[in-house]
């Protein structure tokens, strides 16, 4: 008789605590997501980009790499939205064929996801579950955070990939080196290493913290004698493939992603070279579309700065000569002006020409000028030959003139031999190409090279940029000019030719690998104008919750949107900052005595606290203590997320290794319930401001200006 079958049994472990604060947050951060049916602060910043993904238009955003705009447009895009919107001020409605809840949508789930991250997060430092639920909690009822998750910004998606990153590698750190999923740990941390840097540069602070971090571990196990040698340098090899390489390799492939997304030409163009200008549909593109590639004898150019950047200028020349003296009294030789000037038109043509022949034209077949070779520059409209002498140059006194010669019969000849040097010549040619080429123009007489100066001249030059020609060494991004458009002369009216470009079909091509280094190069040097902001703070007002920013006010009622922090909260994150310090102090002072108030377990456990936590907080704020750029109050948040998290572990510190009676324990439990108490009453009187409803008095808005200093807005009925 067979044995009768068991019933299937299927065991499951629900952490409560985990599952209810994740409800809470989304409930928090979803919840009505589309109020207000208005764009709001910084949407109309991040807005205008997700519009230029959906018409696939190249742009760049010095503020940081491509992956958060991509993120966003992911949200804009499975809510269909085609990019059809103006964002052109803050409180604009949005029309009704726009999802303003897929727009928001990601950065809110983000933002979510970021309370049971800081749950698991201190579990993974060694804390129990009260302290975990404590530290999503504070992450949980954070107003300012709330805030900032609940709109189309970045700050969200920043801090989500950062906790992620921690979280893995510590969950990668305290898995056991026989288990076979351990590495997919470490390479998920590289993984959201590679997505918070890609969201905002500033995630580079919490990866260089996350490294150092690992780098301690790995010379930790290097004096392991119980491992084998082989052993220790394969974790170190695939523990350094995966924070570093894999990083590095994601990081490109975002930009991959961002340029291969980006074909189109769009506002920004002008930033970049004319050879990656090219390479975008439209613009430059349907401009320089069929030119020669080589640059012959009789060649017809314009000539561009590599300087030029942000404005692009054109070396140029036309119908006006130098004064006879400037206005400092310096004189000049009154020959034709030579400049730099910002707009394109006839007068930027120039006709490369060969010193031994008088033709103007390119031959059959075209003779290409090479590197090394002396030519002849000139003006297409004026006839005029572009020289350089002993002249000292309008403001730059040191430099030499540049000019286009005039023989006033004056005893001063013509000096108008120019060396071509292309400085980023290939190996296998030395041929001057059209886009791709950068060449430096050296005076024959005198060696002087042809450049910017950087100056803008007077109004008798119609405030055009100053070209001198002056002695340097090397390259020099002032010296290099680049053929941007081209066609070979025919010799025949040439001033209807200049307007009437010939076209020659030749295929040009600019690899991505120079596409990623340009426009990264481009982002990190790029000087926006740093324009001051009714909102903007200095990092100190941050720690004294001095300054808030009004994101939105309804146009008729008192309704409105603050980012303001929740006071309880952070007044605790930075009490137990303080806290920590102190006892960091004493505890190394009494240990370099020799008395040990831990065990090694706790100490590392509390060094470990502060190296993420206290560094955390740390990396993420020093650094807008030492800029200049223009900062506001969101900047805070990275690092304030990490204060919170040590909050509950300096608690539960405090219970298992500081307190030793019963009465203490109960003095602190109470403590930090009232204190949790406090955070929750104090998120409930701000909600108003956070979430934009319910609409308050202007009393009821008055009452809740807790620090004079807030820019609270209401209007009297």
């Amino acid at each position: 008789m067979a044995a009768p079958r068991l019933p299937l049994v299927v065991q499951a472990h629900v952490d409560l605590p985990l599952l209810m604060v994740t409800l809470l947050a989304f409930w928090t951060r979803m919840g009505r997501l589309a109020y207000p049916n208005s764009v709001v602060f910084d949407e109309v910043y991040y807005g205008h980009f997700v519009s230029l993904y959906m018409k696939r238009i190249f742009f760049i955003d010095d503020s940081g790499p491509p992956l958060g705009h991509m993120i966003l447009a992911l949200g804009a895009y499975l809510g269909e939205f085609d990019g059809n919107f103006t964002w052109n001020r803050i409180g604009a409605e949005y029309p009704c064929g726009v999802s303003v809840w897929s727009l928001r949508a990601v950065p809110a789930a983000c933002g979510a996801l970021c309370v049971p991250l800081a749950y698991c997060l201190t579990l993974e430092l060694g804390f129990g579950r009260a302290a975990a639920t404590g530290a999503a909690l504070l992450l949980l009822l954070d107003n300012a955070l709330i805030v900032q998750s609940r709109l189309m910004l970045l700050e969200s998606v920043l801090i989500f990939f950062v906790l992620a990153a921690f979280l893995s590698y510590l969950r990668f750190h305290r898995t056991g080196q026989r288990c076979p999923t351990r590495y997919a740990w470490i390479l998920l941390s590289g993984t959201s290493c590679a997505a918070a840097v890609g969201v905002k540069y500033v995630g580079v602070f919490s990866y260089l913290l996350l490294v150092g971090v690992a780098c301690i571990h790995c010379w930790k196990l290097i004096g392991e004698t119980q491992v084998s040698g082989p052993r220790v340098c394969a974790e170190c090899i695939g523990r350094g493939a995966c924070l570093l390489a894999v990083p590095v390799g994601l990081y490109v492939l975002c930009f991959y992603a961002h340029l291969t997304l980006l074909h189109r030409s769009g506002p920004h163009d002008h930033m970049m070279s004319p050879a990656f200008q090219a390479s975008l549909q439209g613009g430059l593109a349907r401009i320089t579309r069929g030119q020669p590639l080589e640059v012959a004898y009789g060649s017809q150019v314009t000539l561009r700065s590599s300087a030029s950047r942000p404005v692009p200028c054109w070396l140029q020349s036309r119908k006006a000569n130098y004064p006879v003296r400037y206005e400092n009294g310096r004189g000049s030789s009154h020959q034709q002006q030579v400049t730099c000037h910002h707009l394109k038109d006839v007068n930027n043509w120039w006709i490369v020409k060969n010193p031994r022949r008088a033709e103007l034209s390119v031959g059959s077949p075209p003779q290409a000028v090479h590197h090394g070779d002396v030519v002849q520059l000139l003006h297409g409209m004026t006839s005029r030959f572009l020289n350089s002498h002993d002249v000292a140059a309008p403001l730059s006194p040191h430099a030499q003139e540049v000019s286009g010669y005039v023989d006033f019969n004056v005893s001063m000849p013509a000096q108008n031999l120019w060396k071509v040097d292309i400085v980023n010549r290939e190996e296998d040619s030395e041929v001057w190409k059209t886009i791709v080429s950068e060449v430096r123009f050296v005076h024959v007489n005198t060696s002087a090279v042809l450049k910017l100066s950087g100056s803008s001249l007077p109004d008798w030059a119609a405030g055009h940029a100053e070209v001198v020609a002056d002695k340097v060494k090397g390259p020099g991004g002032r010296a290099t000019w680049t053929v941007e458009e081209h066609r070979y002369g025919t010799g025949e009216e040439r001033e209807a030719e200049l307007q009437s470009p010939t076209r020659v079909d030749v295929e040009r091509r600019i690899s991505l690998w120079s596409k990623f280094t340009e426009l990264q190069w481009r982002m990190l040097t790029v000087k926006q104008e740093d324009i001051e902001h009714k909102y903007s703070s200095a990092p100190l007002e941050w720690l004294t919750m001095e300054t808030n920013i009004a994101y939105w006010l309804h146009h008729s009622t008192n309704a409105q949107i603050h980012l303001i922090g929740n006071p309880v909260s952070w007044g605790l994150a930075k009490l137990s900052l303080s806290t920590y310090l102190i006892m960091a102090a004493v505890y190394l002072l009494r240990r370099r005595r020799g008395i040990k108030d831990l065990t090694e377990d706790a100490w590392e456990r509390f060094v470990s606290t502060g190296a993420v936590c206290v560094g955390g907080w740390l990396l993420n704020f020093a650094p807008f203590v030492l800029t200049e750029k223009r900062l506001f109050l969101y900047h805070y948040l990275p690092a304030l997320v990490f204060l919170h998290l040590l909050v509950p572990a300096l608690l539960e510190h405090l219970h298992e290794h500081v307190l030793s009676m019963e009465w203490q324990w109960r003095a602190l439990r109470a403590c930090a319930l009232a204190a949790l108490a406090c955070t929750f009453l104090s998120y409930r009187a701000f909600r108003p401001l956070t979430y934009g409803s319910p609409e308050l008095s202007a009393d009821e808005l008055r009452a809740l200006k807790w620090r004079s200093s807030w820019d609270i807005l209401y209007r009297r009925r």
